[in-house]
């Protein structure tokens, strides 16, 4: 098993949270993991993208021209990436502000009303956590379990009462997909 995933959009939407959080569960499943941020010098705002790599095997390169999956958070970002997803791959996305829609017949979309849905839970800020559960959902590389593990990792302690609301929007996420 091999997934080579990217996670783009701006920043503060939690693009490196998510696949920081991925490359976590995938570990503590035992997987071999790379994970490889980029992003320019605006701290919100400005774009950002992870590159994530999950395998069963030792992994050469971190660095992608091709992915399995993109998980997209903005027009900007499905701009430049819709055409790097392999044929036979995956595309998730939140359809709030995107303009123009995947078009690529040869991959799977997945579209997800992850803003929406941060309003129906009452916390934009597990908006992150919606589409890593539709990503959790669509492509099955890690488990639930790992994910709150590597959350819990991730998270500072000051903030693990949070951990229940990004278990829910994870699963309200695996539904939306």
């Amino acid at each position: 098993m091999k997934e080579e995933i990217i996670i783009a959009g701006f920043g503060g939407q939690g693009v490196l949270s998510m696949g920081k959080i991925l490359a976590y569960a995938a570990l503590l499943d035992g997987k071999e993991v790379t994970w490889m941020p980029s992003y320019g010098p605006e701290q919100r705002g400005g774009t950002a993208n992870v590159t994530v790599i999950l395998s069963d095997k030792e992994i050469s390169s971190p660095i992608l021209d091709e992915y399995d999956t993109a998980v997209i958070l903005n027009q900007q970002s499905l701009d430049k990436f819709e055409k790097s997803v392999k044929p036979g791959g995956t595309i998730i996305y939140d359809p709030y502000g995107i303009h123009h829609r995947p078009s690529r017949t040869d991959v799977t979309v997945v579209p997800v009303d992850a803003m929406e849905a941060t309003f129906e839970l009452g916390n934009p800020k597990t908006y992150n956590m919606l589409l890593l559960g539709a990503l959790i959902k669509v492509r099955g590389c890690v488990s639930v379990e790992d994910v709150m593990m590597g959350l819990k990792k991730t998270l500072p302690e000051r903030h693990h009462h949070l951990l229940p609301d990004n278990e829910a929007a994870i699963r309200r996420g695996m539904e939306l997909a």
